[in-house]
């Protein structure tokens, strides 16, 4: 397995990561199998987050006993002091463990959720504080928007990033070489586009060849797809020819009806949030996660349904996506 240094830390992390979503799915025992499976292969960083449901539990029975052999992530969506560091004592309980190594702040949109965080009493001081008591190791911060990672990285506040980035997803080049720049760890979530890219190889193949990832972390609850994607991570090879070839061919046929989640659709006058249409619509059909994304879709204030197709969010839309169909197909994913 190659590794990489995950930013300004010491930590070595391997290329290809663990992501903690599709656990949810299988039970105790798969999940050790999966788990040591892959630990075998040199898979040593793990990410998680308390949004998971019993991802951190699963997750924490599997590594009990080898702790040390693990690299541990995990991520909280509170926004203040008080919640966060309550979301820390359950992590750490969790996880069956006395430290997390890496502690991020979970999907920040918004500057109004950045500034929650970083304000007196924020959540960010929870982690400073967690990290002076040994609990935590790192703090890091995932968004899907990429103006909300750009403040970040230069706030000096951060030790990793989290964004997609895949064969249809790469927007981020930018933000990845500046964040490489600043000695900041870069996480590449959705490396399989959401569940979207069938040939997992080629995708980990083209995500590695950007020398400003550190790892990637493709969802596994299989032990074929953990020995697939440790396989790319145990041989780092440049794509051949035909291989940049089909990947060109991909982002074309997908990039016409795939929303990279830019957020430059918004706002819609409904107060629809477009683009987690989307990704609770590839959760519940491409993760075989149906609670759980049906849970968190519902939960919203405006969904599909809602949309009087003003057409406005397509006018936006720098790829010229056709989104009213598209929310007309998660409004019948979601049996609106």
């Amino acid at each position: 397995m190659n590794y990489r240094k995950l930013g300004c830390s010491n930590l070595e992390v391997s290329v290809v990561g663990f992501g903690g979503i599709p656990v949810q799915r299988i039970d105790m025992n798969e999940t050790k199998k999966v788990i040591e499976r892959a630990e075998e292969l040199g898979i040593n960083f793990i990410d998680s987050a308390r949004g998971y449901t019993v991802s951190e539990e699963l997750i924490g029975e599997a590594i009990e006993g080898r702790r040390d052999k693990w690299i541990i992530a995990t991520k909280s969506m509170a926004r203040d002091k008080e919640s966060m560091a309550r979301d820390v004592e359950i992590s750490l309980k969790n996880f069956k463990t006395d430290y997390i190594d890496l502690y991020q702040f979970h999907n920040v949109r918004t500057q109004e959720d950045y500034d929650k965080i970083m304000n007196e009493n924020g959540a960010y001081e929870a982690l400073l504080e967690a990290k002076a008591q040994g609990k935590i190791g790192h703090i890091g911060i995932t968004s899907h928007s990429m103006d909300m990672l750009k403040i970040a990285i230069e706030s000096s506040k951060f030790e990793t990033i989290m964004y997609p980035y895949n064969i249809v997803e790469t927007q981020a080049n930018e933000l990845f070489r500046r964040a490489k720049e600043l000695n900041i760890g870069v996480i590449a979530m959705k490396p399989m586009a959401g569940g979207n890219l069938e040939d997992g190889s080629l995708a980990l193949k083209f995500i590695f060849e950007n020398e400003n990832i550190t790892t990637a972390i493709p969802g596994m609850a299989l032990i074929e797809e953990v020995e697939q994607n440790a396989a790319v991570g145990n041989e780092l090879k440049p794509l051949t020819l035909e291989e940049r070839e089909r990947a060109h061919e991909i982002a074309k046929e997908l990039g016409e009806n795939f929303c990279r989640r830019c957020g430059y659709c918004a706002p819609c006058v409904k107060g629809i949030d477009i683009p987690s249409m989307f990704v609770m619509k590839g959760y519940k059909t491409k993760y075989n996660l149906a609670s759980w994304a049906e849970e968190r879709y519902f939960a919203n204030k405006a969904t599909a349904k809602d949309c009087i197709e003003c057409g406005a969010c397509e006018k936006r839309c720098p790829y010229d996506l056709p989104i009213r169909k598209m929310l007309k197909e998660v409004k019948k994913c979601f049996n609106e």
